[in-house]
């Protein structure tokens, strides 16, 4: 099943920033853009004590809590030794310039919420994005 939808572009992302994309059930989805342009997908909240991480800092392939300074791993989410503890990471696609997630992804990965189904139909209705 091709369910993709194009939230922006690369260009959207600010270099070594973030960009959240709202969804209509759970936490919301922050989407990283490096220095050398890698786009990458993380639930937008850190594993230690829920820090928003589209406010924290990029720096290589990782991100700063801006609570607490943990180091998350952009590419799987997990937290930089001594730390312990993972964020839920999505797919991301890049097709010419323009960056995709999975709407089955948004709908179902970190959803508290047991009716997936409904929570599906209502992200491929809508996605939001607001500037992180």
């Amino acid at each position: 099943m091709n369910d993709w939808i194009e939230i922006c572009r690369v260009d959207d992302i600010p270099v070594l920033g973030a960009r959240r994309v709202r969804r209509p059930a759970g936490t919301d989805v922050a989407i990283f853009r490096t220095e050398s342009d890698r786009v990458f997908a993380l639930l937008d909240r850190c594993p230690h004590k829920g820090g928003p991480l589209s406010q924290g800092i990029v720096f290589g392939e990782h991100v700063a809590c801006p609570l607490h300074n943990w180091a998350i791993a952009l590419e799987d989410g997990q937290a930089r030794a001594p730390d312990i503890g993972c964020a839920t990471r999505f797919e991301v696609r890049v097709e010419g310039g323009a960056v995709s997630l999975l709407a089955s992804e948004l709908a179902t990965l970190a959803i508290d919420d047991a009716d997936a189904a409904a929570a599906l139909a209502a992200a491929r209705k809508v996605i939001a994005i607001a500037s992180a």
